[in-house]
């Protein structure tokens, strides 16, 4: 009989669900083994009065996980690829991604509100792109889930400062969770031209144990690393990570970027694999100076 192979999984709805999609994924390509999910409680779960900001945001996700497998208390984790560090773990490989999902950021706003004064997020690459749309903007925070933040907005609620009658979202996680409208708010799609969306932004990352990267050659979604890879390349490459205000999203013919130094650009480019990566990056950084 097979070994059932834990899959390391914070413990919010959003978790959780990409964690089913990756078990179901993972069931039909290996219908021999047992897929079980292993819901552990993070510290930045538990201490919601935390700065994400303050405290640097990337890592911060998936520290606990990462534990679990360098442990062997778990065979796998299931990260937000855009929440992963770009350095990997010494001893850990991301064995892959799903298909990715709809990658835009969405502004939820009160329904009474045409426009917002004060938006509650903690990314600074959300902030550098929204002040470009609405000048003189106050921004806040809101910890929690995706449910909890709507909840908040809806209803007034604030954890510190002030009060927020708007947030951002990504599409992805409203989609995942089956939300598509929320009593009180609207929900307006950001194009992704104009509103670049973080490095890995609605792919989900499965992560291995270097040792165990064999075992998952082919089981997921090539397209998806590809571009997941060039994305957090780029980022790497300018020491980034979530506390840096740089969008970049490829969608296999054109590479959108965000930073504060080059505004809003698109490159019309065709990488057909991970090898070419290096040297597109080289060539790009030059030209944009950064």
């Amino acid at each position: 009989m097979s070994r059932t192979i834990l899959i390391a999984t914070r413990k919010s709805p959003l978790a959780l669900k990409q964690t089913e999609l990756v078990q179901k994924w993972l069931n039909q390509r290996n219908p021999e083994k047992l897929f079980h999910n292993l819901p552990l409680i993070t510290k930045v779960d538990e201490r919601l009065n935390w700065s994400l900001e303050k405290r640097g945001g990337i890592g911060l996700f998936t520290k606990e996980l990462e534990a679990a497998l360098l442990d062997k208390n778990a065979d796998l984790a299931v990260h937000s690829a855009k929440d992963m560090p770009t350095t990997e773990t010494t001893g850990l490989s991301i064995a892959g991604y799903l298909p990715r999902a709809k990658a835009n950021d969405v502004l939820v706003c009160k329904d009474s509100i045409k426009i917002p004064k004060c938006i509650a997020t903690s990314s600074p690459r959300r902030r550098a792109q929204m002040s470009l749309i609405y000048k003189g903007i106050q921004w806040t925070q809101l910890r929690g889930n995706v449910g909890s933040r709507l909840r908040k907005i809806a209803t007034n609620q604030k954890d510190t400062g002030n009060s927020a009658d708007a947030t951002m979202l990504a599409a992805a996680g409203l989609e995942r969770l089956n939300i598509q409208n929320y009593e009180g708010l609207r929900f307006i799609e950001q194009p992704i031209e104009t509103f670049v969306p973080a490095p890995g932004q609605a792919a989900i990352a499965i992560q291995c144990r270097e040792e165990d990267i064999h075992k998952y050659t082919d089981q997921f979604c090539s397209k998806t690393y590809l571009a997941v890879s060039l994305e957090r390349e780029f980022l790497r490459r300018l020491g980034g990570g979530c506390q840096t205000p740089v969008g970049a999203y490829y969608d296999g013919e054109k590479l959108f970027i965000y930073h504060p130094d080059t505004g809003h650009v698109t490159y019309n480019e065709v990488i057909n694999n991970c090898q070419q990566i290096d040297a597109y990056l080289t060539k790009l950084m030059l030209q944009l100076k950064l």
